[in-house]
């Protein structure tokens, strides 16, 4: 898996600084950028996320844990808040509107269900934030608008 990332990322690293450049335009409250990667695998979108950018990971294979920590080592720019083994699809432990962005990238074809991936994402997005749903297969950027928390 580490050597195919390595080659994946080679492959695609100008599609992904298109994909990824825009995220530090919604930096909440907080001032910094706090990330959200579903299906996060080795970290190896990390090196795309801009610089202090504070990233919670989740992902179903606990496995990855050892190689987001090598990843969070080689990419000092990011923190890594959290580490969770959780399914997208049901992710409790993350709190209502906690995010300011979701990233999941070659994750929504390996879901159990998208729809409710999708209405975790919802839920879990800041009020009037932005989440960017990559299909890096095609290269399209899919983008809502969370209004849904507005008082």
């Amino acid at each position: 898996m580490q050597r195919f990332t390595v080659i994946y990322n080679e492959q695609m690293a100008s599609k992904k600084w298109e994909l990824f450049g825009s995220l530090q335009d919604f930096v909440g409250p907080s001032g910094k950028l706090s990330l959200l990667e579903v299906g996060c695998g080795t970290g190896a979108n990390f090196k795309f996320y801009p610089p202090g950018c504070r990233v919670t990971c989740v992902d179903r294979n606990p496995n990855f844990e050892k190689f987001l920590i090598k990843s969070v080592a080689e990419n000092r720019h990011l923190q890594l808040e959290h580490f969770m083994v959780a399914a997208g699809e049901n992710m409790p432990q993350v709190a209502d509107g906690s995010v300011d962005e979701v990233v999941c990238t070659l994750v929504l074809c390996s879901v159990d269900s998208q729809e409710h991936l999708l209405q975790e994402v919802h839920r879990v997005l800041r009020p009037m934030g932005e989440t960017h749903l990559h299909c890096v297969l095609s290269g399209t950027p899919l983008g809502f608008r969370n209004s849904s928390h507005e008082g």
